[in-house]
């Protein structure tokens, strides 16, 4: 069994494709159903956020492995596998580790260094394991990947400018507004993880107001009370909306919640002489604003695709440095677990085989040599019991610590061949390629 990640994010895909490819955490129960089916797929975690959707699996062959995992990403867009995969990265083995410890400590995010990944990543694994898919594999690479990414905020300053995806939008939103934030008014769409993140960022940011609107009011209303906001009533959205100078809307729907119908009746009632355009920051993936809204006049919408685009600050290069030398030692220790772990079964097996074999003797014995009493018996079998546990034990304490190096998975697999061992699992599944590549 391997790791293997495939993904796309905002680097490799429009947002248009993410959204279709976007895993709501009611869905990811089904979907993980769909991935587990599949005949290559042993475990598997989807890891689904405003700018990313990437599925870790253990797997027992690559390209089978590859195949399955593309099927359903492609079913979920409507397309053919092979016309997602110009979008799609991936990373076997090695790389696959090396990537959710990079993913994890936020070297790979939208605004490096940003820990907010880290609680997106955990979500993304209880929700596995609720689902009973992880499997052990994948199990530990996620507790290690959190871990590491823990590691790097408390040993490095990559995230000393407090960036995130809210505050990095606020910013670019700021510049679009004469005299930036300063006695705003501010309304947040959406009270989830990233609605909270954004309330919190705002109660700090010099704005007059802040209004909370969800399709579960009562969730506004909490979230609201925490930071002496305001909670709307989801019914009353439109005409909060006229009062406001910007909105940061961030919701889990489908399908768009600002429409440019329901946008252009807000105009409508806009008092006229209002300084600066209505500013829309849109970090839902599905998309919260329609698109054909950003034609409006008096109207700015900044989405992800955007964002991306706008962002030019990172963390020191020093911190990059020190986050990336973290990643790499935290990996080898990985690989090196990985492959003792692999060579656990075989040692097992063999112990196994040793116990048949000295079984079979005995009982032989007992037939060809009835007059023995019973003290005899056990005294025999004792002996010949620490005799196989002596020649034994040098070589599995060696093979495990051979296994460990790099290559040492070909001890355990001629071990195998050695004694004829059937080890279920192990066919393939002793090498860690560092295949790296994009289909």
């Amino acid at each position: 069994m391997n790791l293997l990640v495939v993904g796309a994010s905002y680097r490799t895909t429009p947002v248009a494709t993410l959204e279709q490819l976007a895993v709501a955490p009611a869905d990811q129960p089904a979907v993980l159903r769909l991935l587990l089916a599949k005949p290559y797929v042993d475990a598997a975690v989807v890891l689904s956020t405003c700018n990313r959707v990437e599925v870790y699996a253990a797997v027992s062959g690559f390209h089978g492995g590859l195949a399955d995992i593309c099927a359903v990403l492609a079913e979920r867009t409507g397309s053919l596998p092979n016309q997602l995969a110009d979008h799609l990265y991936v990373h076997y083995g090695q790389a696959a580790v090396e990537h959710a410890y990079r993913v994890a400590a936020g070297l790979d995010s939208m605004v490096v260094g940003e820990a907010q990944i880290l609680g997106q990543l955990r979500d993304a694994y209880h929700a596995a394991n609720e689902a009973d898919a992880t499997g052990r594999l994948l199990h530990e690479l996620m507790q290690q990947a959190l871990r590491v990414g823990k590691r790097a905020h408390a040993e490095t300053g990559i995230d000393r400018a407090g960036q995130n995806v809210v505050s990095a939008a606020l910013r670019i939103g700021g510049d679009l507004l004469p005299g930036g934030l300063t006695g705003r008014s501010v309304l947040v769409l959406g009270a989830g993880s990233m609605g909270a993140l954004a309330v919190a960022t705002l109660a700090r940011s010099g704005v007059t107001t802040i209004q909370v609107v969800n399709r579960r009011d009562e969730r506004a209303v909490r979230l609201a009370g925490t930071y002496g906001a305001t909670a709307v009533p989801y019914a009353r959205l439109s005409d909060a909306l006229v009062g406001v100078d910007l909105v940061i809307s961030a919701t889990a729907s489908a399908e768009p919640v600002l429409t440019r119908a329901t946008v252009e009746q807000v105009l409508r009632h806009r008092p006229a002489g209002r300084d600066g355009p209505l500013v829309l920051l849109d970090l839902a993936v599905p998309r919260d604003v329609e698109p054909a809204t950003a034609a409006l006049p008096g109207v700015a919408v900044v989405d992800v695709d955007g964002l991306a685009g706008a962002l030019t600050e990172a963390p020191a290069a020093a911190d990059t440095a020190a986050v990336a030398e973290i990643v790499t030692t935290e990996v080898s220790a990985f690989l090196s677990w990985m492959r003792g772990a692999d060579v656990a079964p075989t040692v097992a097996a063999l112990r196994g085989r040793a116990d048949d074999v000295v079984g079979a003797e005995l009982r032989r014995l007992a037939q060809r040599r009835p007059d023995l009493t019973d003290a005899q018996r056990a005294e025999v079998a004792h002996t010949v019991h620490r005799v196989v546990q002596r020649l034994l034990h040098s070589p599995t304490v060696r093979v495990r610590q051979l296994a460990a190096e790099p290559g040492g998975d070909q001890y355990a697999a001629l071990l195998r061949q050695l004694f004829d061992l059937d080890v279920p699992g192990t066919s393939g599944a002793a090498a860690i390629p560092d295949l790296d590549g994009a289909s």
